[in-house]
């Protein structure tokens, strides 16, 4: 059986091996990933450093070997009176001495100078007295050792053309070399030379056969663990950034300050989580998706990020409606979902812990209803239902039971027909307050004492009047006096105010204007703006 063999000779040997790719590189002394353009793109600064630092080496040992080589152009031209002085001095040094104290006339090196220019073809470090001056030309140390020990064979006819022949070599050399470092265009063209040059002389085929693997690759073991400061803004785009890069962004000015987002944007989820954290991603279809946190792209501090939504996938018309991060899925915690229709879910944390690349079901939803808010809890938290009507519901976390991830839930809040449960607030304590707000842009902010505890199921107590005047209620969001909120207008005017400017009133109050809306448009929503303190 010749596949049984095959087989065999595939598992225990190595006709057939297998080898992991991955993209990571150390850029700058940093490991990153990068992507095929970004390597291409490392790989040409590093090709043209070398050319650069390559070309920089070649100029310096062609300039020392034209200057070694003036020299000796020097004393062909002179060769008479360069004798005679030899043989008049009483010893080595004092004839050195002699040759560097006068002037010499040569033309040929004039002339030669004058078409290399002087000055580029100068060694570095040589004292500005020696070379081409307008008396002569003045013979280095350098020079002087080199003249003296000139063999007397290169004043044959024959040498002397060969040593005027490579000063000029040396002089074009100088001046391409020039030229190279200063047009970047050519050190592009000697790197492509350079890689075609090697795939010319490696062009044999390859015998082995690669194979595209499309398992996963586990990177974890290349990933240092950090902190990093994970930010979701409201149009959806994610990014993570080092911590020390963040609180330099926020050093200064008022202390506070808003990650960096585009006009139309801000930031309503951020936290401080691990490389190796998970982070849960829940969608409007009751789907929940796992990521880590290296995973999320990293940015810089003007980047706002990439949207979230491609690093899914999602189906039609589903989006992510909430990210909780998770650094252990242990038993202590639980995972309370809310959806339009008043279905709520506790599930405990530990059955998110198998991730799945194409996500898996959170909570199951009936025909039209969507999730509407997710929040991970101890079993000892407070749950707020707020209605499209006004109404409001809050009940202790412990009515409401633990139960699987193929469960539907039970009833948190009781709707009439045409009724939606818009927002859900998880709250630990009596500090807080809520905020709400209407279509018609009014809104209030009430203690969280007023919403007194019931039983979950039932149609709840008035939170904000929805009169003519209010509008439905579009949002609610548990603020402290020192917070920021953003409110949002469908025809796409945001306005950033201050907690502490919305007066606070029981719930049986009206509210006030939040914003001045313009004819046609409404309220769309309002959420409380996460920022950063300076550490």
């Amino acid at each position: 059986m010749p596949e049984v063999v095959l087989n065999n000779l595939y598992k225990q040997t190595q006709l057939q091996d297998t080898f992991g790719m991955n993209m990571v590189a150390l850029v700058d002394g940093r490991p990153q990933l990068l992507n095929l353009k970004q390597m291409l793109e490392c790989f040409i600064n590093h090709r043209r450093e070398v050319v650069t630092r390559r070309t920089v080496f070649e100029l310096k040992k062609a300039r020392d070997r034209g200057h070694i080589l003036e020299g000796l152009a020097v004393a062909l031209s002179n060769v008479d009176d360069i004798i005679a002085l030899i043989k008049a001095a009483p010893t080595p040094p004092e004839a050195k001495r002699e040759l560097m104290a006068r002037p010499w006339k040569s033309q040929m090196v004039e002339d030669m100078l004058r078409r290399a220019a002087a000055e580029a073809s100068r060694p570095e470090g040589l004292a500005p007295e020696f070379g081409l001056s307008s008396r002569g030309y003045y013979l280095s140390e350098a020079q002087a050792q080199r003249i003296l020990e000139m063999q007397l064979q290169r004043l044959t006819g024959l040498e002397q053309d060969k040593i005027v022949g490579e000063y000029k070599e040396v002089m074009e050399q100088i001046a391409d070399l020039l030229d190279i470092l200063a047009r970047p265009e050519r050190i592009i063209r000697i790197i492509g030379d350079e890689l075609t040059a090697i795939r010319t002389q490696y062009n044999d085929p390859r015998r082995s056969e690669i194979i595209l693997q499309t398992a996963d690759i586990n990177l974890e073991d290349l990933i240092a663990r950090e902190d990093m400061a994970v930010t979701l803004s409201h149009g959806g785009y994610a990014k993570r950034q080092r911590m020390d890069d963040y609180r330099t962004q926020r050093r200064g000015g008022r202390g506070k300050q808003a990650a960096a987002v585009k006009e139309d944007d801000f930031v309503d989820h951020l936290f401080i989580a691990n490389t190796h954290d998970y982070i849960l991603c829940f969608s409007s279809r009751g789907r929940v998706y796992w990521l880590k946190v290296y995973e999320v792209p990293e940015g810089t501090r003007t980047s706002r990020g990439k949207p979230i939504v491609n690093l899914f996938p999602l189906e039609d018309n589903e989006k992510i409606t909430a990210v909780l991060p998770v650094k252990e899925f242990d038993e202590n915690h639980f995972v309370f979902m809310a959806t339009a229709m008043g279905t709520v879910k506790k599930t405990p944390l530990t059955d998110f812990s198998n991730p799945r690349k194409a996500g898996i079901i959170a909570v199951g939803l009936d025909d039209g209803d969507y999730l509407i808010g997710v929040a991970i809890t101890e079993g000892t938290c407070d749950v707020m239902l707020f209605s499209d009507s006004g109404k409001a519901v809050r009940f202790e976390e412990g009515d409401v039971r633990p139960m699987g991830r193929n469960a539907r839930g039970v009833r948190g809040m009781m709707l009439e027909d045409g009724q939606a449960v818009i927002s859900m607030l998880v709250a630990q304590g009596e500090e807080y307050q809520v905020l709400t707000a209407t279509e018609n842009g009014f809104g209030k902010r009430t203690n969280i004492a007023e919403y007194t505890r019931h039983g979950r199921g039932t149609k709840g107590m008035i939170a904000i009047s929805t009169s003519e005047r209010n509008g439905k209620v579009v949002g609610a969001v548990l603020v402290k006096p020192e917070d920021e909120v953003m409110l949002i207008s469908t025809g796409g005017v945001m306005i950033r105010t201050l907690v502490e400017q919305v007066r606070e009133t029981s719930r049986s109050a009206q509210g006030v204007t939040l914003i001045n809306l313009d004819d046609g448009t409404k309220l769309a929503g309002i959420d409380k703006v996460i920022e950063t303190e300076e550490e």
